[in-house]
């Protein structure tokens, strides 16, 4: 008699979602009675700007906007991103076929996969980086193939390193600038190398850019884009949680060419449904002005980048705030590996850092802080931090 499986195979290839194995643990100190700082996740702690939820407020009380949304978003949404883009880089985008609102970039990224890839395809992903890139492969019956993210090589992907049969059999190569974990940045030369490489290997290159906003000192990182030819090979997701501090209103969009992003309509409106309207609406006016509410928020980052800096250097570390997003990425003490060394961070002054190696292998040896916990939270976890025990860098 054939045994009963209660789930399907393909979840056996999936670990635990970092994060939420990391808010478990945290949960279990709370509930000891434990105050945890914790600096894991990137959420931003500053509010949403308050035109953004006025708007929220008078759609979300207007019936019209109760009802099913379309599958591919308002048209007015669709127009507001592709006059973003234009206002933003100079680059054209036609607001009814090169454009797909998403319930937030993540919804987009592991949708991807199975809207372009089939079983037995290679998807090309940067390690250490965001999971979901892994796993939205994994899912679709693809094989991941990791392209190591190393200092020596400024948290690049050395792209002549990757074996010519792989490229030949690879159909999706992800890219992330500025990065995340290591808050890494692309300059142009690079991205025209992998747009050439994607180009000549026939790979639909998919840059996931939500931090594109969160940049410091007037560095303005290129968006996918403003690189010559990259359309005709790519897609570019993007959200709105960083740049106005929305994460949990789950609003983002992929965008690119255009039978690409047919592809993926297509394959969404089989699986989910339409934005919310009232959110649609509040994105809406997001879009249309803000930036100076968003480089407010990038100088509170940078005055928080330099607070962390000079605290752990002041402990033996030699590091310099980052270019873009909300992120420092270190090092970990000689004597531990990462998980060893959050776990020590949590257990001696209760603080919640991001194991490196939950990014995938190539991110062990390092830790993930976020700057994004308010201004006194911050100095109380720094202050913690100068407490820890002799470390060895």
């Amino acid at each position: 008699m054939r045994k009963a499986r209660i789930g399907a195979r393909r979840l056996d290839l999936i670990p635990p979602y970092l994060f939420a194995e990391i808010d478990r643990k945290v949960q279990e100190k709370k509930r000891a009675g434990i105050d945890v700082i914790s600096l894991g996740i990137g959420d931003p702690d500053l509010p949403t700007p308050g035109r953004i939820v006025s708007v929220l407020q008078e759609t979300a009380a207007d019936p019209s906007n109760h009802r099913y949304a379309s599958y591919f978003g308002l048209a007015e949404l669709r127009e507001a991103i592709s006059g973003w883009y234009h206002e933003r880089s100079g680059v054209e985008l036609d607001a009814h076929t090169e454009i797909l609102p998403t319930l937030g970039s993540k919804d987009g990224i592991s949708h991807v996969p199975l809207a372009l890839v089939d079983p037995g395809d290679v998807v090309l992903a940067p390690e250490p980086g965001y999971t979901v890139y892994v796993t939205g492969a994994i899912m679709a019956g693809a094989e991941p193939y990791l392209m190591p993210l190393t200092a020596e090589n400024q948290w690049l992907p050395d792209l002549e390193a990757i074996p010519s049969d792989v490229a030949e059999r690879a159909r999706l190569m992800w890219l992330n600038y500025p990065n995340n974990p290591t808050a890494a940045t692309a300059d142009r030369e690079f991205l025209e190398r992998a747009v050439e490489f994607c180009r000549r290997h026939d790979i639909i290159l998919c840059h996931d850019a939500p931090y594109s906003e969160i940049a410091f000192d007037g560095y303005r990182p290129l968006t996918l884009f403003e690189i010559p030819g990259a359309k005709e090979i790519g897609l570019e997701f993007h959200s709105l949680s960083k740049t106005y501090n929305m994460t949990g209103w789950r609003i983002g969009w992929v965008c690119g060419r255009a039978d690409l992003v047919n592809l993926i309509g297509q394959l969404k409106t089989n699986i989910d449904s339409g934005i919310f309207q009232a959110v649609q609406w509040a994105a809406i006016e997001a879009m249309n002005g803000g930036e100076e509410e968003t480089k407010a928020a990038c100088t509170v980052y940078a005055r928080r980048h330099r607070l962390v800096a000079d605290t752990l250097n002041s402990l033996g570390w030699k590091i310099k705030p980052p270019r873009a997003t909300f992120y420092v990425w270190a090092e970990v003490p000689k004597g531990y590996d990462s998980i060893g060394f959050a776990s020590h961070v949590l257990d001696e002054v209760g603080v919640n850092i991001t194991p490196g190696v939950g990014f995938g292998a190539h991110g062990e040896g390092y830790f993930r802080l976020s700057v994004t916990a308010p201004d006194a939270r911050l100095e109380e976890a720094m202050s913690r931090m100068r407490k820890l025990r002799k470390l060895t860098l």
